[in-house]
């Protein structure tokens, strides 16, 4: 089906998008219009940071309407917050028989007319393909790079090259996308090449299992062909577990480790951490630096590296006239929204740097490991952090590794649960306050603030206190989760800058 509706050739073809503001289906919209299609779309009348883009395409979000729906449309995406039972612009497709694909349908079949590649892994999706991008921008490969938020490197969600795929040998455009495992989206996905940053057990509504979501992953790779390469993590063991069972099922398959336990061009050597700087080595590169925090994010750059080396393989280039530019593309990369994102900064009652961070970070691994890279980031900083946790199903099941997350910070405020529209909260045997409880035995300093305006308000008096002698530079303040906690940010930042 997704051969048929979506065309190589896209000039003037007619897609209209339901929930054209959300963050993967904008991302795709910016290619799709790059490469000549018509694109209409609807939404919630609520601004959000993706309208922006919309903006910049000169494209309107319509409210929902089957009147959207006119003779002219030959495709809909939606995203799957939508369905046609309850949408009136999908209802309306299907009542005229218009093709209807799901975003990662349609994210696929554009897949399939590309040399592709995908990113996946529990953690680190969108970093690693962030970095990707930003190197691929360096290297002026054909083709398109999404990432599954707004990467500052790119201008926008995605990065759409100007090179025409004419020009490459291939005769085909790169494309490289980040790829979800959530009730299997990534298998729509045609992938040449595969990034594995990660597995370990999480959407617990959907994998109660840490197998259910291995086996998930290990299809996934299936879905190379014949002598595709799997690029994986050697120093995250469910990765590694994964990438052997994949390997027992397919030996065509090309593994390629990188981390500082592979072997190969991609080993990785951490160095210092200087002038907001960290600096590594990777094998066939030498010595390279990111502007990013935390040693995560140096081995997501070590698989952007990977990625990017192996492509240039297959164009036929040499690496040791780019290793420059791979490194400037590493050097380039400045984060993506909501990871690790500084939203501002302020001084406290006492005149002391307050650094707000916010980042997406909800799932234990990510919680301890981004803390970590702060800690050694931002030396001289006192770090609270207030968190909000996403989903009671993930939460029950990691209750623990939640609790004994947060030993890199200082303080800790713990927000009331962020629920999924999937979940009867009522029905949960957790909570917010039962959270902060378990964590009280792993840490000294922790506070339950259900709302955000209570945690603002407790933020505040935090940091009208001295930060101390341990941290002269004052404090680094992070909101963290897949929530809306962000608020209490604005809400403390607000404060201060009235204060002062």
């Amino acid at each position: 089906m997704c051969d048929s509706v979506l065309p190589s050739n896209l000039k003037g073809f007619h897609i209209h998008c339901v929930g054209i503001k959300g963050t993967g289906v904008v991302a795709l919209v910016e290619i799709l219009h790059a490469h000549g299609a018509v694109i209409t779309g609807s939404d919630v009348s609520e601004r959000f940071y993706t309208d922006e883009i919309l903006d910049k395409l000169k494209i309107k979000a319509l409210p929902f309407s089957s009147q959207n729906i006119t003779d002219s449309v030959q495709l809909v995406i939606y995203s799957s917050a939508y369905n046609p039972d309850t949408n009136p612009d999908l209802a309306e497709a299907v009542k005229r028989g218009i093709p209807v694909l799901l975003y990662t349908q349609a994210l696929g079949a554009f897949s399939k007319n590309a040399y592709s590649c995908g990113v996946c892994g529990v953690h680190g999706k969108t970093t690693t393909t962030g970095l990707c991008g930003s190197i691929f921008k360096k290297l002026d490969f054909p083709g398109a790079v999404l990432a599954g938020s707004i990467i500052s490197s790119f201008g926008g969600c995605t990065y759409t090259s100007p090179v025409s795929a004419e020009a490459s040998p291939l005769k085909k455009s790169f494309f490289i996308a980040e790829t979800c495992e959530y009730q299997r989206h990534f298998m729509s996905f045609f992938p040449q090449k595969i990034i594995l940053t990660s597995v370990e057990s999480d959407h617990q509504d959907y994998y109660p299992t840490f197998k259910d979501i291995q086996r998930a992953f290990v299809d996934y790779i299936c879905l190379l062909p014949q002598g595709g390469q799997l690029i994986f993590c050697a120093d995250d063991s469910g990765a590694l577990e994964t990438a052997k069972i994949a390997f027992e099922k397919r030996p065509d398959i090309k593994m390629i480790p990188y981390g500082e336990n592979a072997d190969g061009d991609y080993r990785l050597k951490f160095g210092r951490v200087e002038g907001g700087k960290q600096y590594f080595e990777v094998a066939c590169l030498g010595e390279c630096a990111i502007c990013v925090p935390g040693k995560h994010n140096v081995r997501n750059s070590a698989a952007a590296v990977a990625l990017n080396c192996e492509l240039l393989k297959t164009y036929g280039k040499d690496l040791s006239s780019c290793k420059e530019k791979i490194k400037e593309g590493l050097l380039s990369f400045a984060g993506g929204r909501r990871r690790s994102e500084i939203v501002g900064r302020a001084k406290t009652p006492l005149g002391q740097e307050v650094i707000f961070i916010d980042d997406y970070g909800h799932h234990p691994t990510a919680i301890k490991t981004t803390l970590e890279g702060f800690r050694n980031f931002y030396k001289g900083h006192k770090i609270i952090v207030d968190f909000m946790s996403h989903t009671y199903t993930r939460t029950a099941a990691l209750l623990e590794e939640f609790a004994s997350s947060f030993e890199s910070a200082d303080k800790v405020i713990i927000n009331k649960i962020y629920a999924s529209a999937r979940e009867n909260a009522s029905c949960a045997n957790v909570s917010g306050e039962i959270l902060s409880e378990h964590a009280k035995k792993y840490h000294k300093d922790v506070t339950y603030c259900g709302e955000f305006d209570e945690a603002a308000k407790t933020a505040f008096k935090m940091l009208s206190e001295p930060s101390g002698s341990d941290y002269p530079d004052g404090y680094i303040f992070v909101t963290m989760g897949a929530g809306n906690n962000w608020q209490v940010g604005t809400k403390v930042l607000r404060m201060l800058e009235t204060k002062n």
